[in-house]
């Protein structure tokens, strides 16, 4: 568990800069409204994190990849919808910096991504 926790918190750092970047340094910048860079960024970040985790986190070499990408996708949908619901409510409603704010809710909704990709997502099929 500590490995798994280790390479996970890797992973979904090396996402979560990618998701950062691509939205306060590329998209805001260019004139994308921050909670429609959101939705760019993650897709971009999705990459990394599946991969990542895949490889690293869970080690799922025996979880077919047909298994876990359309699991670990519905997990990242599921958590990016509470990350844009609580994006919009940090935008709406605090004095908050986009960039802040995004911050906070990346690392919020990190372990409900933890919990259901190691309990479902790259679980062996004996899981399902």
């Amino acid at each position: 568990m500590n490995r798994e926790l280790f390479w996970f918190g890797v992973v979904g750092i090396s996402a979560l800069a990618v998701h950062f970047a691509c939205v306060s340094l590329i998209l805001v910048p260019l004139g994308a409204a921050p909670l429609l860079a959101n939705v760019g960024a993650f897709l971009l970040a999705f990459q990394v994190s599946y991969w990542g985790h895949r490889r690293l986190t869970f080690r799922a070499h025996d979880v077919a990849h047909s298994q876990s990408a359309p699991r670990f996708f519905a997990v990242a949908c599921l958590s990016f919808a509470v990350n844009e619901a609580l994006y919009f409510v940090l935008l709406r409603y605090t004095p908050l910096d986009y960039r802040i704010a995004l911050l906070i809710v990346l690392f919020a909704v990190a372990v409900l991504t933890f919990a259901l990709s190691k309990l479902w997502a790259f679980a062996g099929a004996a899981a399902t």
